[in-house]
């Protein structure tokens, strides 16, 4: 962080589209953070929330305004209403500079996503059960820290539908999260890719973290030659409705795919792209406003 001061940008937002707006800033603006929501509790009850508020911390002064009448235009002529959105009306504040990477830290807690699955964040204790998978990850400035909703749907697909001796793609692979715990659960390769030079370390140290072994690199679903046994992509709606030919290209007859990122509303875009390339439904999990679809190849 720059010298004595840093820079927090608050931006208003509809708290459900928290994910995508925060995925924006990482990759256009010189940010190294994002609180999604600050609570406060009295008595076990929460008294108050800065939620539909995202704070974002960057690491100089930049075109915030610029880079929102961009992006808030792209987000509506992919399909996203005014409604949907918010605002997005900001404030820029320089702050005196502080350990704010630590204040970071205290914002995540121990993830129990099923009776199974348990992500822990590096810098906290925990013993786990013996029936438990854990993931480990330090977060940093990836997406996938397995507190989204998305993520998690993503898990249990992983968690009933994976078999063991899988090989695997993870698609938009963020912190790796996806990844490590397909391997966890057996799979006899993992590969996984990002658009987003970013996080591909990231990815790789939380692999090495956990004790197993992913490729992770920098690539999109057009340019993978290989085909699989079972893929996950939690990505934006409009991207998976963009992309289903080349995800269903990676895989083999017989395999299945978990689609996640996808807000209840806007699932009928993922339905028409793959129910155009033949792709056959196995089961819809949804959690809160989000949905996700695992389907198969049957071709």
């Amino acid at each position: 962080m720059a010298s004595s001061t840093y820079f927090e940008l608050l931006i208003k937002i509809n708290p459900d589209i928290a994910d995508i707006v925060s995925e924006l800033c990482f990759e256009c603006l010189p940010c190294e953070g994002v609180v999604l929501a600050e609570e406060a509790y009295k008595d076990l009850e929460m008294i108050s929330t800065t939620e539909g508020t995202l704070k974002v911390f960057l690491t100089e002064p930049c075109d915030v305004e610029t880079f929102i009448i961009e992006q808030r235009k792209i987000l509506i002529n992919r399909g996203l209403t005014d409604d949907e959105l918010g605002s997005w009306e900001y404030e820029l504040l320089e702050k005196e500079n502080q350990d704010w990477s630590q204040k970071w830290k205290e914002k995540w807690d121990i993830t129990r996503v099923t009776d199974r699955i348990v992500v822990v964040p590096d810098w906290l204790e925990y013993t786990p059960k013996e029936s438990e998978v854990i993931i480990r990850l330090e977060p940093g400035c990836a997406f996938g820290t397995g507190t989204h909703q998305t993520t998690q749907l993503c898990m249990k697909a992983i968690e009933k539908y994976m078999q063991i001796g899988d090989k695997v793609a993870d698609i938009g692979m963020g912190s790796g999260i996806l990844g490590v715990l397909a391997k966890k659960f057996g799979a006899s390769y993992v590969y996984g890719c990002d658009n987003d030079d970013t996080v591909i370390e990231v990815a790789k140290e939380n692999a090495t973290k956990n004790g197993v072994e992913c490729t992770f690199e920098l690539g999109t679903a057009d340019k993978v030659q290989d085909k699989f046994d079972f893929i996950v992509a939690n990505i934006l709606h409009f991207v998976l409705a963009e992309i289903m030919g080349d995800l269903k290209a990676l895989m083999k007859t017989g395999a299945m795919m978990s689609l996640s990122g996808i807000l209840y509303e806007k699932r009928d875009c993922v339905i028409e792209a793959y129910e155009a390339n033949g792709l056959q439904l196995v089961e819809e999990i949804e959690q809160d406003q989000w949905t996700s679809f695992v389907v198969k190849r049957i071709d």
